[in-house]
């Protein structure tokens, strides 16, 4: 009898975040497939699931997705976890899921944390039609890239690191201006969340000023899409308007 992929969800941040279905679905199953079996057991120890786990990341998934189908074929449970987030968003899970769909294995995906969402709802800006662009290529693409999302009219949503975010929004200053309406997200769900909203221009002065740690998650306007009114600081801390 064949068994089933479940892929689950895990916090973005606070831990506290993980739902009772997905702790439950962790401790029950035959085994979990971890993005980083380090940073995973962490996880694993603050729910209390002692199930075993087996490296499964974007460099090694091409040489270790027939022995997961096999194991599945064989009748087993798995469950299949990214370091933060959902799996198969900017993170493994693309390639297990498509193969399980050749194989006729069931796949269930459980819903939960994902970084883009809270930070889409967070921005202000038009949340009803959006495309989610991920991580931009570093090199080779990223110009014609850029210059699609310049010229897209949904909000456009990009994950970035610390180290490359100012660079990142000086470029897309200069192919989409530098008034156009957009917002930083960091450290989603964490002690230290913060949201800050302004045009390109401002946020690229915010965090040449204030040196970004932590994950991030660039909103942009549409092209053509309405500003953002002028609206003083948040009274909460960690969300500021420019």
């Amino acid at each position: 009898m064949c068994g089933k992929l479940y892929i689950v969800p895990t916090p973005v941040g606070n831990l506290d975040d993980m739902t009772p279905r997905a702790v439950a679905m962790l401790a029950s199953c035959d085994l979990i497939l971890a993005e980083d079996t380090r940073t995973s057991s962490v996880l694993l120890k603050h729910i209390g699931v002692n199930t075993p786990m087996m490296s499964h990341h974007k460099f090694n998934e091409h040489a270790s997705v027939m022995q997961v189908i096999e194991k599945l074929k064989a009748g087993q449970t798995i469950c299949l976890i990214s370091d933060a987030g959902t799996p198969g968003i900017s993170d493994p899970g693309f390639l297990l899921s498509r193969e399980c769909r050749r194989e006729s294995i069931p796949v269930e995906t459980l819903p939960g944390a994902t970084a883009f969402v809270p930070a889409l709802v967070n921005s202000g800006l038009p949340t009803d039609r959006f495309c989610f662009e991920g991580f931009l290529p570093q090199k080779k693409g990223r110009a014609t890239r850029l210059q699609e999302i310049a010229s897209e009219e949904r909000t456009s949503i990009i994950y970035e690191s610390p180290l490359r975010l100012v660079k990142t929004l000086e470029q897309l200053a200069v192919v989409c201006g530098d008034e156009r309406p957009a917002s930083v997200s960091r450290e989603i769900s964490k002690v230290h969340e913060s949201t800050v909203r302004g045009t390109l221009r401002e946020l690229i002065t915010y965090f040449t000023e204030n040196n970004p740690k932590g994950e991030i998650v660039i909103i942009l306007n549409g092209c053509g899409g309405e500003k953002t009114p002028r609206v003083h600081k948040n009274k909460y801390k960690d969300q500021t308007t420019l």
